[in-house]
């Protein structure tokens, strides 16, 4: 009978075996399909439309439907990536210091209600549909940057609130689940050394967890820099290089989601938008590549 038994276990754990195999395979070639697919795509404008990379990256002319008097189209990118890259790392500037200081005050000086309160709370806000937080900030955002600041209220000040608002959940979360992984004794010990508790939190825990408040807020920087339609509804979608942040601009994935279907597949005018998806694939493998740094330092200290 345990003949038997054993037996079975292991035919039991071949096949979880195989079920493991077959779904981390399925996963992996999906992933290297979809990066084939937009790397084909978006080459092309390079290799079959013969598009300079260095002007594509640094000209501030995006007209792809036109040329220049050297007969070369005008597909400079450098509006869009400078717009993406703006919201992004301002929105992050802003978080950082609320998503920390929130993960503080639910973990370490109010954490009874921290857990019953802000921490459903802030589950809730991550569940949220862009389109909503579009809409309150085509609402709210955009007439108050009207206001105070002048100008039609649209641009990367109004998306930047937007993000700011959309990545503090995630970061805040994040950074919650990183204070609270730091062991109790590290607390202890350093209350009991005559430390106050700011000095414990700022001295101890702060440095303890930083590896991992780096990681939320890289995974809040990724969300930042790939989010298309909440940025759309209130960036003004300007093809032009920004000079103000309450000037209209746009940014990669505004410009993706607004052009992509009224262009006809193979042309100049779509392999351009599939060299715009290739640069965010870039940046999401960039941030990706950063998340596994920050783990492997904060592992190895």
């Amino acid at each position: 009978m345990s003949e038997i038994t054993r037996s079975n276990k292991k035919n039991l754990e071949r096949f979880g075996k195989k079920i493991s195999f077959i779904c981390v395979s399925v996963m992996a070639i999906g992933a290297l399909v979809i990066i084939y697919f937009v790397a084909s795509k978006g080459l092309s404008t390079f290799f079959v439309n013969k598009v300079s990379i260095w002007s594509f990256l640094t000209g501030q002319d995006w007209q792809p439907s036109k040329v220049d008097g050297s007969g070369n189209p005008l597909v400079g990118a450098l509006p869009m990536i400078i717009g993406s890259f703006g919201v992004t790392l301002l929105a992050a500037l802003i978080a950082a210091p609320l998503a920390i200081g929130a993960a503080i005050f639910m973990v370490e000086i109010s954490p009874k209600f921290g857990k019953r309160i802000l921490q459903p709370v802030i589950e809730l806000l991550v569940g949220i549909p862009s389109v909503v937080y579009g809409l309150i900030g085509l609402s709210v955002i955009v007439p108050m940057m009207r206001h105070f600041f002048g100008g039609t209220g649209f641009g990367i000040g109004a998306g930047t609130l937007v993000l700011t608002v959309m990545i503090l959940p995630t970061v805040t979360s994040l950074s919650v689940d990183a204070i609270s992984a730091v062991p109790r004794h590290y607390r202890e010990a350093s209350l009991a050394l005559g430390a106050t508790r700011w000095q414990t939190i700022w001295g101890v825990i702060l440095k303890s967890c930083r590896s991992g408040l780096l990681t939320a807020l890289v995974f809040g920087m990724a969300r930042a820099f790939g989010e298309a339609l909440a940025v759309q509804m209130v960036i003004g979608n300007a093809a032009i290089m920004p000079t103000s942040l309450v000037e209209p601009a746009s940014t990669l994935t505004s410009i993706l989601t607004m052009s992509m279907g009224n262009t006809i597949p193979g042309q100049l005018e779509n392999n351009v938008l599939w060299s715009l998806a290739l640069v965010l694939l870039l940046m999401s493998l960039f941030f990706i590549i950063i998340v596994r740094l920050i783990g492997k330092r904060g592992s190895i200290k």
